[in-house]
């Protein structure tokens, strides 16, 4: 499928403080990307940058091969829309609309209409005079709509309640299935947006931490209950990123899968193996990072 995006050595720094250090990352076509990581990873920071909108203090960003600052050929062919996403004053959303059908060329008049019908948007009502959540589904939709080779979504969905925020999710599904495109999703709500996911990037501190496929990610552990002789038995040497006390019992998620054997023996020792979900997954490493540059720091 090739590469859409490739940044490489990237920093950005806002006086004394690193928002991204040291980024080297890319980004595959035709690809449905998770970035995650806690605020202030600089997630944003990383888009803003990509999109034109920022300005690196170091390292480089290639967008289909081309630098995106100022670029006429790469920038229609971007869509970036966020939580706080601005508006001119006294627009309506058929207004928006309208700006972005000239901006985007690959705009798709036929999906608007059928997601202001979705997501019930009052077309007659200024935006600064929307809900919250009416704001963020007119950001989805222009996300959605506008068709763009690559999209990033940071997190415009946010304002919506939970059914309004499935129904984003299964737009942007069906619409990728027949109309694939680089998009590029940041989100807290790391479980909900895991079935839309083929690959993930997680930052930390401004730093890469998981650049990998989701399916390489959730293979990388493993939760087990049972006795804690039992878990011992099976586990070894395996890093513990988690242990709980359920009474008599514990609850232990450790770093690295089991084997077909070692899936036996936790069966004959009557253990319990779950599957961990992605959010507890990336929760555990950034927690682990925390701590190793915590311990580095008293060294």
């Amino acid at each position: 499928m090739g590469t859409a995006i490739e940044v490489k050595n990237l920093s950005r720094r806002h006086r004394s403080v690193a928002a991204l250090d040291d980024v080297t990352v890319s980004f595959e076509a035709n690809t449905i990307h998770g970035l995650l990581g806690r605020n202030g990873a600089g997630k944003t920071s990383l888009m803003s940058i990509i999109a034109g909108q920022d300005w690196p203090s170091e390292g480089e960003v290639r967008v289909f091969g081309q630098r995106p600052h100022e670029n006429e050929a790469v920038l229609p062919r971007m869509c970036f829309v966020r939580e706080d996403q601005k508006y001119m004053d006294d627009a309506k959303p058929g207004h928006v609309f309208t700006a972005a059908s000239l901006a985007y060329p690959n705009w798709d008049a036929d999906l608007a209409q059928r997601l202001i019908e979705d997501f019930h948007l009052p077309m007659k009502t200024k935006i600064n005079k929307l809900s919250r959540g009416q704001r963020s589904a007119v950001a989805v939709i222009i996300g959605l709509a506008c068709r763009a080779n690559i999209t990033f979504f940071d997190e415009p969905y946010i304002g919506l309640d939970a059914a309004a925020r499935q129904l984003f999710y299964d737009r942007l599904l069906e619409d990728y299935a027949e109309n694939p495109r680089t998009i590029v999703v940041s989100s807290h709500l790391i479980d909900e947006i895991a079935p839309l996911i083929e690959h993930i990037v997680l930052l930390d501190r401004g730093r890469v931490l998981v650049d990998e496929s989701a399916d390489e990610l959730r293979e990388r552990a493993v939760t087990l209950i049972g006795r804690w002789d039992h878990v011992q038995d099976v586990i070894g040497g395996r890093e513990i990123l988690r242990r709980e006390e359920l009474g008599r019992l514990v609850r232990v998620t450790v770093l690295g899968g089991l084997g077909a054997d070692e899936q036996a023996r936790a069966r004959e020792l009557d253990l319990d193996i779950a599957p961990v979900s992605l959010q507890q997954l990336v929760v555990h490493l950034s927690a682990r990072q925390g701590a190793t540059l915590e311990t580095a720091k008293e060294a």
